[in-house]
């Protein structure tokens, strides 16, 4: 549940809100302690919030992802040409200068998103950024696109740290990965789909005096927009008000977080900010995750580039782009799975980071171009993976609803930042082979790898330092818990996710 002091706004209804006392819905949980639900009942349960909840919101990152990245598949249907971008690092500034501007977006909004309602805060920022994406399609020279890519980064900076921190309002630790991978796997899909898409709209060339590389950045918005509007009608809140549960699958759900919470505080208050701010952990994190970011991004705008490089024409390369992207999602999946089920985090992005780097190793060091192409599959599959895992990982290491929104929106902001670097690793002057570029996304590879070695040694240490010196955390009464309802992940009870 999200928490303003003791009341919350609900309801899909902005003109007329409804007030939910905190203290009411606590006893509902104390009146249904003896009806707790079976495995069965809770699979059940499990199935019916991801049936309700989980399509749509992988369908929104789809549109996120497919709106951001669809400059690369424009660059190859002429977008260079027309805007006259003859600039050595034109291109490169264009895709850049996104990201400054989307993680400027990303604190603000996941406060905002707490402050008020999902079903208002995200499709609100949906209308803006289709709107900017289509505007891109009417744009005349460098200067307008730069323009425009600024605007759509501010607005579409909320939905991915707003959707991860949303996700954890409705689901326990560890159940969380399985489904931030499925929700993150609609990026694999926005490439697979972006590259189809994007060669079936180039032969809309010329209709309406506009060229191909317009006519994708206009009905990709178009598209958005249409299911932004939807969100407004079809998008929950949170479980307390969600109307496709029934008042006792309600009550699970909420006893079912409160228990996984550990009576931790979801007060709105500006220490647990701060609390935020000044933990080591989520900074480690943010290395970690700049360095997976940084690939993430450099594949998802440039992989039509490199497989064009390795002798395919335009057409035939945004076709070439889809198989890496079918094979990186089963992963991305199958390891949000795993990682769940085996209630550990910090050894398969190791795994994955060691995938990715075999991957760029490949790419660096062979001039086959068919052991060139069976590396993208290793580099999409070993970094896409990881960001699911990462930001579950820090996550569920985070106490606290409000600290746990600011630690994810920094983690995912400063990750984002890696797309501001991402846009001149490969550069022009490295054609055909890019390998100063892959170079590079070998190395901050490599940093995130031993960074999640580091974590995944001290957080395992640290739990066992806790099981030494204090009590198991389920010998604790619920009066020795609330005793330290605002220490986060500082409790003595609470235990790390390693």
């Amino acid at each position: 549940m999200l928490h303003d002091s003791k009341t919350e706004r609900v309801g899909n209804d902005s003109s007329s809100v409804e007030k939910v006392d905190y203290d009411k819905a606590v006893s509902l949980h104390e009146d249904t302690s003896d009806e707790v639900y079976d495995k069965k009942a809770n699979s059940r349960l499990l199935r019916k919030m991801d049936s309700h909840l989980l399509p749509f919101l992988a369908l929104l990152y789809l549109l996120s992802f497919l709106d951001r990245a669809n400059i690369g598949n424009a660059k190859l249907a002429g977008l260079e040409e027309d805007l006259n971008m003859t600039g050595k690092w034109d291109y490169n500034i264009a895709v850049s200068i996104f990201f400054p501007f989307y993680v400027a977006a990303e604190i603000p909004s996941n406060i905002a998103m707490k402050k008020w309602r999902p079903s208002l805060w995200i499709p609100t920022i949906m209308v803006f950024w289709s709107a900017m994406t289509m505007v891109m399609g009417s744009v005349k020279d460098f200067k307008g696109l730069l323009a425009v890519r600024c605007a759509l980064g501010l607005s579409e900076g909320g939905l991915f740290p707003g959707i991860t921190y949303y996700i954890t309002m409705w689901y326990k630790r560890h159940e969380c990965g399985l489904r931030m991978a499925i929700f993150f796997s609609a990026a694999t899909a926005a490439g697979a789909f972006g590259g189809l898409l994007a060669r079936g709209i180039m032969e809309m060339d010329g209709i309406g005096g506009l060229n191909g590389w317009a006519w994708i950045f206009i009905l990709e918005g178009l598209i958005t927009f249409v299911f932004a509007v939807a969100a407004y009608f079809v998008m929950y809140d949170y479980p307390d008000t969600a109307k496709f549960l029934s008042d006792q699958d309600r009550k699970e759900v909420l006893r079912r977080l409160e228990e996984d919470r550990s009576v931790l505080s979801d007060a709105f208050e500006m220490k647990f900010m701060k609390d935020a701010f000044t933990d080591w952990k989520i900074y480690v994190h943010m290395m970690i995750t700049i360095g997976i970011y940084t690939p993430l991004y450099s594949i998802s705008i440039f992989l039509p580039s490199i497989v064009a490089g390795l002798g395919y024409t335009n057409e035939m390369a945004q076709l070439m782009t889809v198989p890496p992207y079918v094979v990186a999602c089963l992963f991305t999946v199958g390891g949000g799975f795993a990682a769940d089920k085996h209630g550990q985090r910090g050894l398969y992005m190791i795994g994955f980071c060691l995938v990715a780097m075999t991957g760029f190793a490949i790419l660096l060091g062979t001039e086959s171009n068919a052991a060139k192409y069976v590396a993208c599959f290793l580099v999409t599959s070993g970094i896409y993976p990881n960001v699911p895992q990462g930001v579950a990982w820090n996550g569920n290491n985070i106490g606290g609803s409000l600290k746990r929104g600011v630690g994810i929106a920094m983690h995912v902001g400063f990750g984002n930042l890696g797309g501001a670097v991402a846009g001149f690793v490969y550069r022009k002057d490295d054609l055909p082979h890019y390998k100063s570029g892959h170079g590079t996304l070998l190395a901050t590879t490599a940093m995130s790898c031993v960074l999640s070695i580091f974590m995944t040694i001290y957080l395992r240490r640290e739990n066992a330092r806790r099981d030494a010196t204090h009590k198991a955390p389920h010998d604790y009464t619920r009066a020795e818990k609330e005793m330290e309802t605002d220490s986060g992940d500082n409790a003595t009870f609470f235990r790390y996710t390693v």
